[in-house]
């Protein structure tokens, strides 16, 4: 599929719509790996003068491994025609399975950064900052709900580039 940079001010569709009903992955490499997980919580904004993606990938995740050795990720969004292979890719380790073999979804290097060639529209993100979850924070005890302990570390990555295959 063929590409081309875009400002993120011009994706026209809602970041809700994009990350919480139609998911996204996130893809990060490191050490000669590549692996991809699904995500439906998060955001984009603007932050520290800097257009911004929050992440949110709980320590046992195998892209979190990655995430900690590697500055960059990316975000690819498809507008929800893939959710079949999304949920695969949400429920299963790479540390198990080929996400990639089982789902067809291919790689490209994009700067320096892998992204699903697939995808609609890719961010590639560098990593500003991190901080894990404290339940001291929740204010609404609902929250707690979502969780056995195993609180996400959320990140926030810079968005650098936005390639649009539209």
């Amino acid at each position: 599929m063929s590409f081309r940079e875009i400002n993120i001010r011009d994706i026209k569709q809602s970041a809700v719509k994009l990350i919480s009903d139609d998911w996204a992955l996130v893809t990060a490499a490191a050490d000669g790996v590549t692996n991809t997980m699904t995500v439906s919580w998060g955001g984009m904004g603007e932050l520290w003068g800097k257009d911004v993606v929050f992440i949110f990938i709980r320590p046992q995740r195998y892209t979190y491994e990655l995430l900690e050795k590697t500055d960059t990720f990316s975000m690819s969004f498809f507008g929800g025609e893939y959710k079949k292979e999304l949920g695969f890719c949400g429920k299963n380790s790479g540390r198990n399975v080929d996400k990639f073999a089982e789902t067809g979804f291919t790689v490209s290097d994009f700067d320096g950064t892998s992204a699903i060639d697939q995808a609609k529209i890719n961010l590639i993100c560098k990593k500003i900052a991190f901080q894990d979850m404290n339940p001291k924070g929740f204010l609404d005890e609902s929250i707690e709900k979502n969780y056995n302990g195993d609180y996400h570390r959320i990140y926030i990555g810079e968005i650098v580039k936005v390639y649009s295959a539209e």
